[in-house]
């Protein structure tokens, strides 16, 4: 049954940097290539991973792929600072900014492009969120728009049947997209503090978390394990398989 397609594909180089649009994607065993393939830890937390729970400018940092895409060996990550200074990832410089802003040690860590551990990326593979669930928590808080990065989804999706919410009733099924990838979907997402975390300007406002807490329990988007690796793009259709 097809139920919407592919709006965006979003990947995050660097765990808790804002993340790159792309128009085409290869699906791994572990999720989207790529995906916080790079992380900072927090040397003063005895190792943990900087997020912007603890540093909430990390949104305002953007981190992307330069170059050709490899099965051996990522391509460089470049940032892009708030104040548009461009510097690879694990730059001293870079990290020394970071450090003094963040007033934390900071170390560097990266997988391979066959490899990322669960623990990098979340929960599980891939996060996805749709369009009428965004739109009706819009609603919902009544608020300011409700820009999707709060929620740092992978696969933002364009429903044909505009029903808030649906994704969370296809839980346990399957789903194909476009002609190769299958996932199935395994756990809803629980949200914590980042997402009242304005991507713009790293401020917060707890009253957006506090409604998606009352309105919903805490839930907004659904994660989802690779059952078939494959490639997707940008407007590939979306089937919920029997």
């Amino acid at each position: 049954m097809l139920v919407g397609h592919i709006k965006e594909i979003i990947r995050h180089p660097v765990k808790s940097f804002r993340g790159e649009s792309v128009q085409q994607s290869k699906i791994m065993d572990y999720g989207l290539y790529g995906d916080r393939s790079h992380v900072y830890l927090d040397e003063t937390k005895k190792g943990d991973f900087l997020t912007i729970t603890y540093f909430n400018e990390m949104v305002r940092y953007e981190a992307k792929f330069v170059g050709e895409e490899s099965m051996d060996e990522y391509p460089k990550v470049e940032v892009i600072t708030p104040e548009g200074k461009v510097f690879d990832w694990d730059d001293q410089e870079l990290i020394s900014e970071m450090e003094n802003k963040s007033e934390r040690n900071i170390s560097t860590k990266k997988y391979t492009p066959s490899h990322v551990p669960i623990g990098p990326i979340a929960e599980e593979h891939v996060l996805l969120a749709t369009d009428a669930s965004l739109h009706k928590l819009q609603e919902l808080w009544g608020k300011d728009e409700v820009d999707s990065r709060r929620f740092r989804p992978n696969l933002f999706i364009s429903l044909k049947d505009k029903v808030p919410f649906i994704e969370e009733e296809w839980m346990g099924r399957r789903i194909k997209i476009g002609t190769e990838v299958e996932m199935k979907f395994v756990e809803y997402c629980k949200r914590c503090m980042i997402i009242t975390v304005n991507p713009e300007n790293a401020e917060r406002d707890p009253s957006l978390h506090r409604t998606v807490i009352k309105e919903r329990n805490n839930i907004f988007g659904v994660y989802a394990s690779v059952v078939k690796t494959g490639d997707i793009h940008v407007g590939d259709e979306i089937h919920l398989l029997d």
